[in-house]
């Protein structure tokens, strides 16, 4: 799939803000759906289907965060979270909601095509080299799939989770410092606290290490 063809859906209370990032993405060649609240928002996602929803944190009938984590809990769609507030507190408890990544309010429309563009080159192909599972004792990795599983149970795990355990399973030899693996897993040089690595890896480690509690 090319990325201009990508369903973008995008959730937003502010009706200027939600136009504005509607026609910008329409002009990039998207096709974009929007919702102005949270029931409307879960609607449009089941009939729409979108590859990446631009989602405001602050809703009048749900959370960001509850949102987030309704829809990865059925698909494994990326999520771009909108913020007015730079508190990196929110930050954090976005992305162990699902969020793959954070834009802050008032921010530039060139960078908002930036930040969709490298989350939508994650969802890509897997290589012929890279189609083989990868198995360490119960714990199973199917890139293919792109799913996880331990003794044969299927494991929830977020798109960014994935791309994230995968990588450094790939690689278990070498040990990465947090701006390579935003480099090589977010594709693109973050700007801002590098600490959001941690907290990936932390909600991995919940998953599939039994006693990481």
């Amino acid at each position: 799939m090319e990325m201009a063809s990508a369903k973008i859906l995008v959730v937003d209370d502010d009706e200027a803000i939600r136009t504005l990032i509607e026609r910008f993405l329409k002009q990039k060649n998207y096709r974009v759906e929007s919702a102005k609240d949270g029931k409307s928002a879960l609607q449009a996602f089941d009939a729409f289907n979108p590859d990446l929803v631009i989602l405001d944190l602050n809703l009048p009938d749900y959370t960001g965060f509850s949102l987030c984590q309704q829809m990865q809990e059925s698909t494994d769609v990326f999520v771009l979270m909108l913020t007015s507030r730079s508190d990196t507190s929110d930050k954090k408890e976005g992305f162990k909601k699902g969020a793959d990544d954070y834009l802050t309010k008032p921010f530039d429309l060139e960078e908002l095509e930036f930040r969709v563009g490298a989350i939508l080159k994650r969802q890509r192909t897997v290589s012929t080299s890279e189609q083989k599972s990868l198995v360490f004792g119960e714990l199973v990795i199917d890139p293919v799939r792109r799913e996880v599983k331990i003794d044969g149970e299927l494991v929830v795990i977020t798109a960014l989770e994935f791309d994230l355990l995968h990588f450094l399973a790939s690689r278990p030899d070498r040990v990465w410092r947090r701006s390579e693996l935003i480099q090589q897993v977010w594709d693109y040089d973050y700007v801002g606290d590098q600490r959001v690595v941690d907290v990936h890896i932390g909600q991995i480690r919940k998953k599939i290490e039994p006693d990481s509690s």
